[in-house]
């Protein structure tokens, strides 16, 4: 592994561990060169994923690009970074497991959805209001319903 302070490849691993749900090593290095200290973290990558994206081009999967969009919805919001972090590692998995080597971009967006919804309302919202490309306010009113949430603006469900 190569020092990210002094370039150099003599680095030596000081400490390894499981992180997240045991799906990732943590390893503690030091470079013998510079004397810097860093963090690794290992993945376990089953299959080269490729992205379909509504165009048609395709791309390689990124992790970061979903953590980063999955961020942006939680910007602002008190929710615990080990949670998120399990919820983009259950994403991966499922893409990994499903077989398919391509996987249409909506898929992507359609799971981080899903995970968003059992991590925190507000930025299930959010994403949604991206991701579908929300342009009128009715179509918050249709998410808010689907959260089982009573609309402010509508009479209250009765229960079955």
């Amino acid at each position: 592994m190569r020092c990210p302070f002094c370039q150099s490849e003599d680095t030596q691993v000081k400490d390894s561990r499981p992180a997240e749900d045991g799906s990732v090593i943590r390893r503690r290095r030091v470079c013998s060169v510079c004397g810097g200290r860093f963090t690794t973290f290992e993945r376990v990558q089953l299959r080269e994923l490729m992205v379909v994206k509504k165009s048609g081009r395709r791309v390689p999967f990124d992790r970061d690009k979903l953590m980063h969009s999955v961020q942006v919805a939680l910007r602002k919001r008190e929710v615990d970074i080990d949670r998120v972090e399990q919820a983009i590692s259950g994403i991966v998995r499922q893409l990994e497991s499903s077989g398919e080597v391509e996987i249409p971009s909506e898929e992507i967006g359609r799971l981080a959805m899903e995970a968003l919804k059992g991590v925190d309302d507000i930025a299930y919202i959010r994403f949604a209001s991206v991701y579908r490309n929300f342009s009128v306010a009715k179509d918050f009113h249709n998410v808010i319903d689907e959260l089982g949430q009573p609309d402010t603006s509508a009479a209250p469900e009765k229960p079955e």
